[in-house]
């Protein structure tokens, strides 16, 4: 038995030897024309006598090896997504050696393939080049992006409002000339890293945010509705909402570990796949004053603006070839509030809720000569749409004159403990928001497709929003540290359906100018009962309606870090969509339609 094992120990290695001693290896570095390594690039050799092939992919050193390969001719194929497919037609490899093979790799034009620079080494390298400000694997990343534009029917600005005016409003009524912030590009910083801890794995971070560019303070949109808590509409400064509510790292703040071949997982603040998805299949690449879907998160969100970022979330993503898949799921947090389900209730007779705010989604998609898709699904319980700031005594109607001053749920106002004594609010209404509660679900499809200097953008998404199974309470934690004073859990008679459209094309004139073209289309079922919605009975929110944005604009680059930009967005509302919730039933947008023209310039680095 001993002879045995002995013999076994011996002749491994040699038997091993033998299976290798008659073959040789093909291995090289894949870079972009400036330098930078790539990685994922697959690397096929094909024996031109046998077509047998063998295939490789280039690690994050952009370094690959096709080992074990027979001698002969080979044909070695390069191919990557966004850069030209290169082809050597013959490489000899011998026995017991390795060809040594680098190859420089050109983007496809038009295509806007990334590299992976190198790190700046001085500041006139920063300056003229896209070098990264990296310092043992931590990279320090921002942009500056502001203009100068005019609305037709615009508000007064505040420092908070991060997103600018070219998007119709509900509340504007006065044509303006303004400074419009981030235009194309959010301002702000980030830090981020990628650290090898051991072979094929390293740790992974982000943290970043995004500033008003105007006033320096932190992108807030819960502020820019509690600054008009209690006004009369007519004094009503810009308020939006949205996900960035004031938080140190507003955009994301994660970690987590990542594999080339495993994927990637990481924890934290992170944005929502339909937000990622956004980003690449937007004509308008999200940005703020020519883009819908950028400047409105009801499309990234799946149904809501407020979740285009999802706290306490795991993210997974994996690229097997040409195709990748992600998921998503973030765990319930925060408040809950304190609810009643009827009318005169107190602070002593609503009960404390649990948060049922969990969300999950998936993310299918693909890439093959110069065509890529996408299919996305998100679910998110007790969403939360802040859509105005609280009303006061000079609200129109009589609808909800008392949210500046009183707690309420589902419209029904606070009652005093002991009849005819003082009022006792759950929480104050001091710097709180009022809040729409609904169960939602979405599902989207894009596609984008490059062809020489052009880029065509095509995608449609379905909403199914509910009344939420669990409802929200007084006090519930709404983004950052914002409280709802009040909720409706109710608004709904019966499911309400958003399908969001758009469509658009990228003209690269060369290599530094692009023209971009879009429309974005939004529309609402009718989920009012019973239906009254009509031009002689009247149209409330809860009528179906429409909405639409052209834009058009052009970009210039005159270095790799600074651009210009010019161009217009036209946006109009009618039916249900064009209704001034929450003033009051019926209440119509002060006007329905805005002109937004815009020119400005942006530093990224």
């Amino acid at each position: 038995m001993f002879s045995t094992a002995f013999a076994v120990l011996f002749l491994c290695p040699i038997l091993a030897h033998a299976q290798t001693a008659a073959t040789g290896a093909i291995s090289g570095k894949v870079t972009n024309p400036s330098g930078g390594v790539l990685a994922n690039v697959l690397v096929t050799a094909t024996n031109k006598d046998t077509s047998q092939a063998h295939k490789e992919k280039t690690g994050a050193d952009g370094v690959y090896i096709v080992s074990l390969l027979p001698p002969g001719d080979y044909r070695v194929r390069f191919a990557s997504t966004g850069f030209k497919t290169a082809n050597i037609e013959s490489v000899t490899v011998k026995v017991s050696e390795t060809v040594d093979l680098n190859q420089i790799q050109t983007p496809e034009p038009g295509s806007g393939a990334q590299s992976a620079p190198d790190p700046c080494t001085s500041g006139r390298e920063f300056a003229t080049t896209d070098c990264t400000l990296t310092w043992h694997g931590v990279t320090l990343y921002g942009a500056y992006d502001a203009g100068i534009g005019y609305v037709s029917h615009g508000l007064p600005t505040n420092a908070t409002n991060y997103e600018g005016e070219s998007l119709v409003n509900r509340n504007g009524y006065q044509h303006r000339f303004l400074l419009e912030p981030n235009n194309l590009q959010q301002t702000g910083l980030g830090i981020r890293g990628r650290e090898e801890v051991f072979h094929g794995w390293a740790v992974v971070f982000n943290a970043s945010t995004g500033i008003n560019p105007q006033s320096g303070e932190l992108a807030n949109a819960p502020a820019t509705n509690t600054a008009n808590n209690g006004l009369p509409r007519a004094s009503y400064s810009m308020a939006i909402d949205g996900a960035r509510a004031g938080q140190p790292f507003n955009d994301e703040f994660y970690a987590g570990v990542s594999s080339k071949e495993f994927g990637t997982l990481t924890y934290g603040r992170q944005r929502a796949l339909g937000t990622d998805n956004m980003l690449l299949y937007d004509p308008g690449q999200g940005g703020y004053a020519f883009s819908y879907i950028g400047y409105n998160g009801t499309m990234a969100g799946g149904g809501d603006t407020d979740d285009t970022r999802w706290d306490d979330s795991l993210k997974y993503r994996l690229a097997y070839g040409p195709a990748h898949f992600g998921a998503m799921y973030k765990f319930a947090d925060g408040s809950a509030g304190c609810y009643s389900g009827t009318a005169g209730w107190t602070a002593a007779t609503c009960t404390p809720e649990q948060a049922h705010n969990n969300a999950y989604g998936f993310d299918l998609g693909g890439e093959y000569r110069g065509f890529s898709a996408d299919i996305v699904y998100q679910a998110y319980n007790q969403a939360i749409s802040v859509l105005n700031p609280l009303l006061g005594p000079s609200s129109l109607s009589g609808a909800g004159q008392y949210q500046s001053t009183l707690d309420s749920i589902n419209t029904n106002p606070i009652s005093p403990v002991v009849p005819g004594t003082p009022v006792t609010n759950v929480i104050a209404t001091t710097n709180t928001v009022y809040g729409i509660v609904t169960d939602n679900q979405a599902i989207m499809g894009t596609v984008r497709y490059t062809w020489k200097p052009l880029r065509f953008y095509l995608g449609y998404e379905h909403i199914r929003q509910t009344n939420p199974e669990h409802p929200l309470g007084v006090g519930a934690l709404d983004q950052g540290a914002y409280f709802l004073s009040g909720v409706e859990d109710n608004n709904l008679d019966s499911p309400k359906i958003v399908q969001i459209w758009w469509t658009g094309v990228k003209y690269a004139i060369d290599s530094k100018t692009d023209v971009t073209v879009a429309w974005y289309h939004q529309a609402q079922n009718d989920f009012r009962i019973p239906s009254t919605c009509s031009s002689t009975a009247g149209f409330r929110s809860s009528c179906a309606g429409d909405l639409n944005e052209e834009s058009l604009y052009i970009d210039h680059h005159f270095t790799k870090r600074f651009d210009a930009f010019a161009g217009i967005a036209y946006s109009y509302v009618s039916g249900g969509l064009a209704i001034a919730i929450p003033h009051g039933p019926g209440v119509p947008f002060v006007y329905d339609s805005n002109a937004a023209p815009t020119i400005g310039g942006r530093f990224a680095f």
